[in-house]
């Protein structure tokens, strides 16, 4: 006999009979059909049905818990009470009655169907072969029907609009819907994939910042939407909660893919969503069991592995497993042997059903129990095929799994809905292993599928050209079909997806807020990171916008000495403070609020990008722009979690981005994968960051108020939708006060005159560092004028990569327009006439101040923090890698030396001079202290 998961039978091989009841899989519960007492069962049943109707919810759970209890005194060996069976959770007599027309949804969701696949086909045509998937969206266009029609509401709903993450690989069908409502042409969609070679190209997934009116949330990178649509739907009962916006209407959607689910992201933020009681969240997942080259769980069940987890995590579960042509059998399912069977068969096994036909599963399903089997004798094969369909393609089971969603209370929820990868894409699609790869119908193909859907498109219309000018189908416009098309969008509010591009300016804070900063710290030694927090303090004081600042700590709001936030922000939480402050007493004490101001995230990094994102990006889903600052170590920044800052400027994010203990030195006690000398050139390759690494205070203070004019002002012409990257530093020093004579301009763009050189008639070195490097520079003009005699100017550089960006896009214009006046990069100009040679420095790798290079003019040095890193002081590190201000000197006497303007043998003095070689010789930076 063939055991549950033992490989499957042909027909013309040994068919599969009767066997054993089968062990379930992916749950502990017991048999349903082999009970050896059924009446004593029935008892016991009738028992607890009739204590919860005398009695109530309460009492019944009450009792329930006292007996698992008991049993667990006694050693009993207790059921899985995460997972369930494999049926559906809302059963036939719980079902609504379906508010919509069937057929004329029905023929709609053909038209859909048809066109979504002509995207793709069509795309495949000779000279463009551009790809596209086909099968995602077939699994999946039922449940978005049944949104689009009676759930998903838009922006003009009076309450405000639904968020609706849409699955990456289905973008086609939401292209198809939209060229069906007039939103797209047919040139449109013969553009899919062809974004700059074709006048009309479109992205080929869920993308705003390429479809900046369409797209509202970019999808495709697996596990970034779940962890995204979790921090929307939180962010929504934010702003509620602080009275910003009533988002009391507003439900967030996420549509996700069974494969999806294995990226630990997809699941790793599951229980913030129930601690939050996010009721306004639902994710609905395409259990089609296959993730892009085959099974998801071949021997096992991922429907029930993902119930167990969420269930687990806090979550309110919804299975639609089976669709309407099963619920006869289950009704004559009296023992359970069905619900048996469907416990024990695994996911590879379901998947290989859908590529046979219906007398293989009589046989290899049903055929495997006489009990099961005699449920289907009066059902002919093709019966089998076309009737007992899985839940996710059955519009009735669906609709009631999204309105039990909207109405559950408390929580979450998930609905786990079972379909059919490539469902009615014929024979050679649904369900095959490589139906993600393919992108193209032969002929037959076609016309197998204009069948199944009833497209009225005749053969010699399909066979008078080339199999991919296979046409788009509209109905008529004044067909029912069409007319109900319409009506429902305009019931629900307008089109999904849809994005706003309105800017809201912002009445930005005057001079008075930047004066902490202006004025420096006096005597008192503070690092820029808490420079950045007394400005931050006092913008948040401003009438017009200091409500609408959003500051997201992960976890370390102590290191970087935003506690001080905490009595007066607080924290949000939206079930308040309800316990005792171990230091309620302190001035800084530990202040939680359900209007509290500041999103403190755990150590969890991708939720606290995320929260950034659903903040940043509140100016186009909310119509209310919002001011996010996301602060963190600078080491888990664009390292950890870069693809979610690209899905952030993907999404059109604005806010500022805080890389705080920056640097490979400053936090030099923590260790090697702490050091950050890299964090500036993998936030570079993000074409939505705008990057400084500021000195001093009075920078900060510049670089914030150009940053909020640039993202948040009137009459900006400047792209405004981007996210700045500052970067600070845990280092104290003495923050000098705004110079008089301060070049605005040039600290803006990236570099500015700190110090000149030195009056004399020694030679000149022009010495350039960033972030903390620059007090190392200073020390080093004064090292090399008095034991030198050379005088050096000191550099202030902000932003290496400002300056680099501005200098390419003048290249680029010289190179495609050269019948223009070349434009001079900012760099160039201010540098004409420098003397070199240039010395550059900063708490960075060697590539950092490496960028500007083609841009110096003369001969350029430069030092750089490579390597991993690792643990000890401030000025040993700084003396090990030889950035610090007697490496900057030896380097510059080297220079001067090669150029022949200083005697030759200076560079192997200084070297000597200075102990160079030797760690405990570094003089570069403090020890210990705090941010």
């Amino acid at each position: 006999m063939r055991s549950p998961t033992a490989p499957l039978k042909h027909r013309e091989k040994d068919s599969v009979t009767a066997h054993e009841t089968p062990s379930p899989i992916g749950i502990n519960l017991p048999s349903h059909a082999q009970d050896p007492d059924p009446e004593e069962t029935r008892e016991w049943l009738d028992s607890l049905d009739q204590l919860v109707d005398e009695r109530g919810d309460d009492r019944a759970t009450a009792i329930v818990q006292n007996l698992i209890q008991r049993a667990r005194d006694k050693k009993l060996h207790l059921p899985d009470s995460l997972t369930t069976d494999y049926v559906n959770t809302i059963d036939v007599e719980s079902q609504p009655e379906y508010p919509g027309d069937l057929e004329l949804e029905k023929e709609i969701r053909n038209a859909l169907r048809w066109n979504a696949a002509m995207v793709v086909h069509r795309a495949q045509r000779p000279g463009v072969g551009v790809g596209g998937h086909l099968s995602s969206y077939a699994s999946i266009s039922t449940m978005y029907e049944v949104g689009f029609n009676h759930f998903f509401r838009g922006r003009e709903h009076p309450g405000g609009g639904d968020h609706v993450f849409f699955q990456g690989h289905a973008s086609p069908g939401i292209y198809a819907r939209a060229f069906m409502q007039g939103r797209l042409s047919q040139e449109d969609l013969d553009g899919f994939r062809q974004e700059f070679s074709s006048e009309h190209g479109m992205p080929s997934y869920p993308h705003p910042r390429a479809m900046p009116d369409f797209w509202e949330f970019p999808t495709v990178s697996m596990g970034i939407g779940p962890v995204n649509a979790i921090e929307q739907a939180s962010f929504d009962k934010y702003l509620q909660n602080r009275g910003i916006k009533d988002t009391s209407d507003q439900h967030t959607w996420a549509f996700l893919g069974d494969g999806e689910m294995d990226e630990v992201e997809s699941r790793g933020a599951l229980h913030i969503a129930a601690k939050e009681h996010l009721d306004n969240l639902t994710f609905v997942v395409n259990c089609n069991l296959q993730r892009l080259d085959g099974p998801v769980r071949g021997n096992g069940k991922i429907v029930q592995e993902l119930e167990s987890q969420f269930r687990g995590a806090g979550w309110n579960v919804i299975k639609v497993i089976w669709g309407s042509g099963w619920d006869p059998l289950f009704a004559a399912d009296s023992d359970g042997a069905l619900i048996d069977l469907m416990n024990a068969t695994p996911d590879g096994d379901f998947q290989t059903y859908r590529t046979e036909n219906g007398g293989f599963i009589r046989d290899n399903f049903f055929g495997r129990d006489p009990r099961t089997k005699a449920l289907v004798e009066d059902m002919s094969d093709d019966d089998i095929w076309w009737k007992l369909n899985r839940g996710g393609h059955d519009t009735k089971k669906i609709y009631a799994a999204f309105k039990a969603a909207m109405e559950h209370k408390g929580q979450p929820t998930v609905i786990l809905a079972h379909t059919i990868k490539g469902y009615r894409l014929g024979k050679n699609f649904a369900g095959r292993n490589a139906t993600h790869q393919m992108k193209k119908f032969t002929p037959e193909d076609l016309k197998a599928l204009r069948d199944t859907l009833q497209i009225p498109i005749s053969d010699e219309v399909l066979e008078s050209s080339s199999v991919y000018d296979a046409p788009f189908y509209v109905p008529d416009a004044d067909s029912p079909a069409m007319r109900y098309f319409h009506e429902r969008r305009s019931e629900l509010g307008g089109q999904v997806p849809s994005r706003s591009r309105e800017h809201t300016p912002l009445n930005l804070p005057g001079e008075d807020a930047y004066k902490v900063v202006k004025k420096g710290s006096g005597k008192q030694e503070i690092a820029t990171t808490m420079a950045l927090v007394r400005l931050l303090k006092d913008l948040m004081r401003d009438k017009e916008t200091g409500k609408l600042w959003v500051p997201i700590i992960p976890d370390e709001a102590r290191t970087f000495g935003m506690d001080s936030l905490f009595p007066t922000a607080k924290i949000y939480n939206p079930d308040g403070q309800n316990y005792i402050s171990v230091d309620r007493d302190l001035l800084l004490a530990y202040k939680e609020s359900t209007s509290g101001q500041i999103k403190h995230m755990g150590i969890n990094e991708i939720s606290s990008t995320s929260a950034f994102t659903a903040a940043g990006t509140s100016y186009a889903t909310h119509g209310q722009p919002m001011i996010p600052l996301y602060i963190f170590y600078s080491m888990f920044g664009f390292q950890r979690t870069g693809d979610f800052f690209w899905a952030a400027g993907d999404q059109l994010a604005k806010g500022f981005v805080i890389g705080a203990t920056a640097g490979k030195t400053t936090l030099a006690g923590e260790g090697l994968q702490h050091m950050d000398g890299h964090s500036p050139i993998l936030a570079y390759t993000n074409p939505g960051a705008v990057i400084y690494d500021p000195a001093y205070g009075y920078e900060i203070g510049h670089i914030m108020r150009d940053g909020l004019q640039r993202m948040y002002g009137a009459d900006e012409k400047r792209l405004q939708e981007v996210f700045y990257y500052i970067t600070v530093y845990n280092e104290p020093m003495v923050q000098p006060a705004e110079p008089e004579d301060l070049d605005v301009e040039g600290l803006l763009k990236g570099m500015y005159l700190l110090a000149p050189a030195p009056e004399g008639e020694g030679p000149e070195v022009q010495l350039m560092a960033s972030g903390v490097g620059v007090p190392w520079a200073l020390h080093a003009q004064k090292l090399l004028a008095e034991d030198w005699g050379v005088r050096g100017a000191v550099w202030s550089v902000t932003s290496w990569t400002e300056m680099r960006k501005d200098a390419l896009e003048a290249e680029k214009d010289a190179f495609l327009h050269p019948e223009h006046e070349a434009r001079v990069p900012f760099i160039s100009e201010r540098l004409q006439g420098v003397e070199g040679p240039f010395i550059a420095t900063s708490d960075y790798d060697f590539l950092v101040p490496d960028l500007i290079r083609p841009w110096i003019p003369g001969s350029y040095g430069v030092l750089g923090a490579d390597g991993w890193g690792f643990s000890d002081t401030r000025p040993a590190a700084r003396r090990h890698l030889h950035i610090d201000a007697h490496s900057m000197a030896v380097k510059a006497l080297q220079m001067l030396a090669r150029d022949g303007r200083v005697d030759a043998s200076l560079p192997a003095q200084a070297v000597q001079k200075y102990d160079l070689l030797n760690p405990n010789a570094g003089q570069s930076g403090s020890f210990g202290g705090d941010s």
